[in-house]
């Protein structure tokens, strides 16, 4: 299972706090919200494939100020000019290129909240993309 990154860029970048009471709220609530992430992908041509990889905060609760924090990763993957199985090409897209590529939008998105001042920002190092793929796997 063969493939090549030829290209990584943050396709698309949100990040918005409403206003002075939602900042405060949120500096002092941030353990209340949790990080989503979603893959998708697109094909380019025939043997290349974007994958978007996206995080964005949402509050564990009803009662708590929307924020718009979200980050659109994209990833260009080159796959082998062989025929790859269906099941093969999904475990690249959702296992292997967000495993490899994860350090560095976790870095981007830390980030943006540390300076805007938000230093207890806590978001996972490590995620189990096999894990996750495996749970979605037993879901169907």
């Amino acid at each position: 299972m063969t493939y090549k990154i030829i290209g990584k860029y943050i396709k698309n970048l949100s990040f918005n706090i409403p206003n002075a009471k939602t900042f405060f709220l949120l500096t002092k609530d941030i353990a209340n919200y949790k990080i989503n992430i979603d893959i998708k992908s697109n094909q380019i041509k025939e043997s290349i494939i974007e994958v978007l990889t996206s995080i964005n905060l949402v509050p564990t609760r009803d009662d708590f100020e929307m924020i718009n924090t979200k980050i659109v990763f994209a990833t260009i993957v080159e796959l082998p000019n062989n025929k790859l199985e269906k099941n093969e090409i999904e475990k690249i897209v959702l296992v292997k290129v967000p495993s490899e590529i994860y350090a560095e939008l976790r870095k981007i998105f830390v980030n943006l909240f540390e300076n805007s001042g938000f230093r207890d920002i806590k978001i996972s190092e490590k995620v189990d993309f096999q894990k996750l793929y495996d749970m979605k796997k037993f879901q169907k």
